[in-house]
């Protein structure tokens, strides 16, 4: 399988790469990755200071995750058939774009309804860029696509554990600025994007809306997603859910989910592959989505000092599944490779837009504790899942390893 291959070394050619030595157009796109994740978990540390800034509900500013990754899940049938036709260049820039234009409008709303639906625009922008990245990545990297995928695997651990950050930092001012630093951030990576990227060869064939839809129709795909749908639940009940219960102040929540963060990017680049190459990836995702399950039941139940160690521990957790299914989703299905991922993502991004608005509810409904519950059974529903269709996911993905490896054409936003 793809997910055995060792961390810096293509699997077809046994001579180690190095992540670091990379044309400038690599670090120009990988850059701007980082500060297009920091966009995911940005608003953590604000989320109770946005909800009384605006007189909201803690549902009511949870959509401002729920309209973000409903309009990314939509816009995965819609961002391969752009870059298809228009290029990965320009496809990149037009997400940058409005990812500035939406990010500004955001920092400038009077009310929550605003803010959420400027959100929603910078999903389409975030979705257009990241969609197309690991594919730009891929293309202009050296070292072949291990050494790429674990440079962009990089990128997504560092923007996720820097935007809380950012969040909190700025966001300890006024919950506008962290809106504001963020439209800035990805100005200068549109420039940087503009000067140092070429423009990549366009597949031979155009992608159409349907065909992520069509590639869910392979066993081993439907079961990833599947999978993937029911952990990503369980995921953002932490990302969007979390900071209601701890309760803090940015910079204490800042700097949680900052710690948070950095287990996520070790052990999506450092500790799951290698956990991989001696256990192999299902054994590996399905132990880390039932030790996630464990983790959720006591952050609902435990103290408030076990909430904030439990919220930093998951992230070891999420980072090594996020590494797993990535793979898993790029090589068990003879769909090629961005529309896989496409299809793959359309559904579990739907799950992403679920949870930060169901726990407020599922709160409301019944306590503070249930909305973890409902998490960890989602989590272990996952490993369900993978445990059911170990045999498909495994000979597949085993079957297809050296087409895929030989593909010049890469994946859309995976992780």
């Amino acid at each position: 399988m793809p997910s055995e291959a060792v961390p810096g070394e293509d699997p077809f050619n046994p001579e180690p790469v190095s992540i670091l030595r990379q044309p400038k157009a690599v670090w120009a796109t990988a850059g701007a990755s980082v500060v297009a994740f920091m966009g995911i978990g940005l608003v953590d540390p604000i989320l109770p200071s946005i909800a009384k800034g605006l007189e909201a509900t803690p549902s009511q500013v949870s959509l401002l995750f729920t309209s973000y990754f409903l309009i990314t899940a939509v816009a995965m049938l819609v961002t391969g058939f752009v870059s298809s036709r228009i290029g990965g260049r320009k496809t990149l820039l037009a997400g940058l774009a409005l990812v500035v234009v939406f990010a500004a409008l955001s920092g400038t709303s009077s009310s929550v309804g605003e803010l959420v639906g400027f959100r929603a625009g910078w999903g389409l922008g975030n979705a257009l860029f990241v969609s197309t990245a690991l594919a730009v990545i891929v293309g202009a990297a050296a070292g072949g696509s291990s050494a790429a995928i674990l440079l962009y695997e990089s990128a997504l651990g560092l923007g996720m554990a820097c935007g809380p950050l950012l969040g909190a930092l700025l966001g300890d001012a006024s919950w506008r600025y962290p809106f504001f630093g963020t439209a800035a951030l990805m100005a200068i990576g549109f420039v940087c994007i503009t000067a140092f990227l070429k423009e990549q060869p366009r597949p031979a064939r155009k992608t159409s809306l349907l065909d992520p839809v069509k590639a869910l129709g392979h066993g081993g795909l439907a079961s990833v997603a599947a999978s993937a749908f029911f952990y990503n639940y369980a995921f953002f009940t932490i990302l969007a859910f979390t900071p209601f219960v701890l309760n803090m102040s940015p910079y204490k929540s800042g700097a949680v989910f900052f710690a948070w963060g950095l287990l996520l990017a070790v052990f999506s680049v450092l500790v799951a592959p290698r956990l991989q190459q001696r256990f192999g990836s299902l054994k590996v995702l399905g132990a880390s989505l039932v030790l996630l399950a464990a983790d959720l039941v006591v952050l609902g139940y435990g103290s408030h000092t076990t909430a904030v160690v439990c919220t930093i521990v998951s992230g070891a957790m999420i980072g090594m599944n996020n590494t797993v299914y990535t793979e898993l989703a790029l090589g068990v299905s003879d769909a090629p490779r961005p529309v896989a991922s496409a299809g793959y993502n359309f559904v579990r991004w739907f799950a992403a837009a679920a949870a930060p608005y169901l726990a407020p509810k599922i709160e409301e409904w019944s306590n503070i504790h249930i909305p973890f519950v409902v998490a960890a059974v989602a989590s272990v529903l996952g490993a369900i899942v993978v445990w059911v269709r170990r045999s498909a996911l495994t000979h597949e993905a085993e079957e297809l390893e050296p087409k895929h490896a030989t593909e010049d054409g890469v994946t859309a936003f995976a992780n």
